[in-house]
């Protein structure tokens, strides 16, 4: 059972009115109320290294959006709640070849579905998913039609998603947040290739959708974490795939149809970014990207995501993923034959700006 809490003490808003005055003034109150404390860019050598899978059973381009605004944090260090909107909307606008960000938010999720933000909060409130950018999505999406209390914001641990800022709601009223802890995983294991797990009861109980909202990162072993890996919350098991740079663990659990069914959208919070030491936060390493990257496939976005990461490295004089035996190798995997996730080759892949 999950703990009695007061309803009016949603993580989210309610669906917010058409004037600009009362949703930004509602923003505002919001995050006050509700939150604890709180072109493609190639690197050079990278290309080849992992090469392009040929998959002639997707024809069509997969399209990759990243949307940047450098004046996301004004003059201060916190994201503007305003301008993250803003950036989100041009992101979904951009993707989905709309007019208007509603029009988008209306085409990706139908009213009385349930959604689940997947959101990652292991490197606490340096570097998980942003807090304005979670609610901003709950914004848009209930005023597309979805009630408050169809959404559900989650990660695996409750403890590090009020670390990470997030205040635990579990009222039926509102938007609801809260770790699998409170509800456990499913008795029974589910397998594909090389993975066997049990799965969140949040995932399988409570989502009919399923938008991930992962972190642009370094990964120590994987070589970045983005969004197949942010996957890893959502099974009890996650240790068990580490070895061999987590390849074919991180492809196999993507591909569970619990996964791969609900799966829409990911929106890669890369207002933070880091680019060596993850997947812990380590604030020599990060930068403020203050960018959003968002598709519909998980494979190029994690691509794209790569090449950002390889970018930042140049930059810094480190050596390739590739050189420090530790380049990506399940981004290949999940585009095979076996798996067919989604592309890795840059060829068919448009990457636009926003």
């Amino acid at each position: 059972m999950l703990p009695q809490t007061d309803s009016n003490r949603g993580v989210y808003p309610q669906r917010r009115s058409a004037m600009s005055a009362k949703r930004s003034a509602s923003r505002r109150d919001f995050l006050k109320e509700c939150f604890s404390g709180a072109a493609l860019l190639r690197a050079s050598g990278t290309m080849g290294l992992l090469a392009p899978v040929q998959q002639a059973a997707l024809p069509a381009k997969s399209k990759v959006v990243i949307a940047r605004d450098e004046l996301l944090r004004g003059t201060g260090s916190t994201v503007d709640s305003r301008r993250m909107l803003s950036l989100l909307d041009r992101a979904m606008q951009t993707l989905f070849d709309r007019d208007h960000a509603i029009e988008a938010w209306s085409k990706l999720v139908r009213p009385g579905e349930t959604v689940g933000l997947k959101v990652n909060t292991l490197g606490g409130r340096g570097l998980s998913s942003n807090l304005q950018l979670v609610e901003a999505i709950c914004e848009r999406l209930q005023e597309a039609g979805t009630k408050a209390g169809d959404i559900v914001v989650w990660d695996r641990d409750s403890n590090e998603l009020e670390h990470s800022g997030f205040h635990l709601s579990t009222g039926a009223s509102g938007v609801q947040c809260f770790g699998t802890d409170r509800v456990d995983y499913e008795p029974e294991l589910v397998t594909h290739g090389s993975v066997g797990s049990r799965l969140s009861r949040i995932l399988t109980q409570r989502c009919n959708v399923l938008i991930n909202v992962p972190v642009l990162k370094d990964h120590d072993g994987a070589g970045v974490t983005i969004a197949m890996k942010n996957m890893y919350g959502v099974i009890h098991n996650p240790n068990k795939y580490h070895p061999n740079g987590c390849n074919p663990y991180i492809a196999d659990l993507n591909m569970l149809p619990e996964i791969r069914s609900r799966m829409r959208l990911t929106i890669c919070d890369a207002t933070t970014a880091q680019y060596e030491g993850g997947p812990a936060f380590k604030p020599e390493y990060s930068w403020r990207h203050n960018a959003l990257i968002v598709s519909q496939d998980p494979v190029a976005l994690d691509y794209t995501g790569w090449q950002i990461i390889e970018r930042k490295r140049a930059e810094k004089g480190l050596k390739t993923l590739q050189a420090e035996g530790r380049a990506p190798h399940y981004i290949a995997t999940a585009a095979d034959a076996g798996h067919q996730l989604g592309t890795n080759d840059p060829s068919r892949i448009t990457v636009a700006e926003a």
